[in-house]
């Protein structure tokens, strides 16, 4: 499994990247929401999931890697393409910009989108120290990034300007999440190898949180909020 994310009536997706599919999960089953191998030219990695279930999942190809969109119908379309290994995504809130990690392209790319797809493709931060993996969106706009192999998460604005950096003390750099009390908990995922069938029988990743000063962009949990 790799990309995981909610649909609004509940349902968990998840990707399976070896497969090439996503997987809906209700509970106590998987069923397969769709089969994208005839569309993803390699295994699949992220995804993120906007307010009206749409789906998009990266396909990822060292180059010409794909992110493919899942609609509410379980349709499927490529709607971006020539990526450089597509990882981490995350949608603005007003679900008008997705940033995709081009992890080999050691970039962030954001693009416009629309009913029709993704469109008006623009450089977000570029010539990065590390390959970038996962993403986490905060409510000015800055995007905690994984830098897997420079060994930290550092938080870049648009145009590459990084304000904030949390080391990893030498241990790969995976994914994050904002969540939490007043969204404000940063959760960073590491490990001991950025590869994961290297990591096959071993229990050496783990998640660390601290507390930031920036919020993050999901919904707030009220019973946190309220106390």
């Amino acid at each position: 499994p790799s990309g995981l994310g909610f649909r609004p009536d509940g349902t968990l997706l998840v990707v399976s990247t070896e497969a090439r599919q996503v997987l809906a999960y209700d509970g106590d089953r998987f069923t397969v929401v769709a089969d994208l191998a005839g569309l993803a030219p390699a295994p699949l990695g992220d995804m993120v999931v906007d307010g009206t279930g749409r789906a998009y999942v990266g396909s990822q190809a060292r180059e010409c890697g794909v992110v493919i969109r899942i609609d509410a119908d379980n349709s499927a379309t490529v709607v971006a393409a020539d990526l450089d290994f597509p990882n981490g995504m995350v949608l603005t809130p007003d679900g008008a910009t997705l940033i995709v990690a081009e992890s080999t392209g050691r970039r962030l790319t954001a693009f416009t989108v629309d009913d029709s797809g993704l469109s008006g493709r623009r450089v977000f931060a570029d010539a990065l120290e590390g390959p970038p993996d996962g993403l986490a969106l905060d409510v000015e706009g800055g995007v905690w990034t994984a830098m897997t192999l420079a060994y930290r998460f550092d938080r870049i604005v648009e145009g590459g300007t990084v304000t904030d950096r949390v080391e990893t003390g030498g241990r790969v750099a995976i994914a994050c999440a904002l969540g939490g009390p007043e969204n404000k908990t940063l959760f960073l995922l590491s490990s001991t190898d950025a590869y994961p069938e290297r990591l096959r029988g071993t229990k050496l990743s783990r998640v660390d949180k601290l507390t930031v000063e920036v919020a993050g962009t999901g919904p707030l949990d009220r019973e946190a909020h309220h106390h």
